[in-house]
């Protein structure tokens, strides 16, 4: 072993050893001793005793009526959020990268809800949904489309969707343009050349190029709004009628509202395992369709 090679891998463990500290003590970590706490009924109060209960937390979660029904919106919101989010971004990006004029500033505009904050973009919205959206229904007349959202058990769930696309496409816009700038000009020109319209070039060449983008966004887009809770705190409570309480907010509840702490743990395994198995399936799927250039 040569001495620039150690001295290579002292370089590399003094930059990746603390990271690796960091991961382990705010991730690992805490992460095994909640699967502990999953077997266990306990209050959450340090003087209390924890009693072992094996598996019953796990069974009393699937008898958990309120906990089966957040599962259903937060598989209904997840679904919903993946259409609108890729079909937002893939649109804006094929926009953008068009030779138009001010398609900088449209890049800019596109993005920045990004750059706000899930809760502040929540009470952003909510006065959207609520006062906004009531006096414009008010004053047009149109108060079957403008109305307050957030206090209709359906109309909430679509609320909270709008909000996370809003803010999540144009974070996918930016990868979809990655994907669009890494497609060789010369395809396009020679399928013009052989007669193919813009949207046989579009299906036939853009998208099968196009799929390492989509396996990105689609991954990011499915865990985001699996995980999703600012947005779902800020905008609507988990309301109405617990509507829209989603996964993590069912979870936080149980646990921080209730004080069940075993079973709130449970339920965060299983939910853990759950978006682990629905993400990687989905980069699995979507992998195999990759072309290689």
């Amino acid at each position: 072993m040569s001495t620039r090679y150690r001295k290579e891998r002292a370089w590399y463990a003094l930059f990746t050893l603390p990271l690796l500290i960091i991961f382990t003590t705010v991730v690992i970590i805490p992460f095994l001793i909640g699967i502990g706490y999953s077997f266990v009924s306990w209050d959450g109060i340090p003087a209390n005793p924890k009693v072992f209960v094996g598996f019953d937390n796990y069974v009393a979660l699937f008898k958990d009526e309120r906990f089966l029904s957040s599962a259903w919106h937060t598989i209904e919101f997840t679904v919903l959020s993946l259409l609108l989010v890729n079909v937002l971004g893939l649109v804006f990006s094929l926009l953008v990268t068009q030779k138009l004029r001010g398609s900088n500033v449209a890049r800019t505009m596109f993005f920045m809800p990004n750059l706000i904050g899930g809760l502040i973009l929540g009470y952003i919205w909510q006065f959207v949904f609520t006062d906004a959206f009531k006096t414009v229904g008010e004053r047009t007349g149109l108060d079957a489309v403008f109305f307050n959202w957030l206090i209709h058990p359906q109309s909430a769930l679509y609320a909270t969707v709008i909000v996370f696309a809003w803010q999540m496409a144009g974070y996918t816009m930016i990868i979809y343009i990655a994907g669009l700038q890494s497609i060789p000009d010369e395809l396009n020109e020679a399928a013009k050349v052989d007669g193919a319209g813009r949207w046989h070039r579009l299906t036939k060449i853009v998208f099968p190029l196009l799929m390492p983008s989509f396996t990105i966004c689609l991954f990011l887009t499915l865990s985001n709004a699996f995980k999703m809770f600012d947005v779902n705190l800020s905008l609507t409570k988990g309301g109405p009628n617990n509507a829209t309480e989603l996964f993590a907010m069912n979870i936080y509840n149980e646990i921080f509202g209730y004080g069940h702490y075993g079973l709130g743990q449970a339920k965060a395994i299983v939910f853990f395992l759950l978006v682990a198995a629905v993400t990687l399936t989905q980069v699995i799927i979507t992998k195999r369709r990759e072309v290689q250039l």
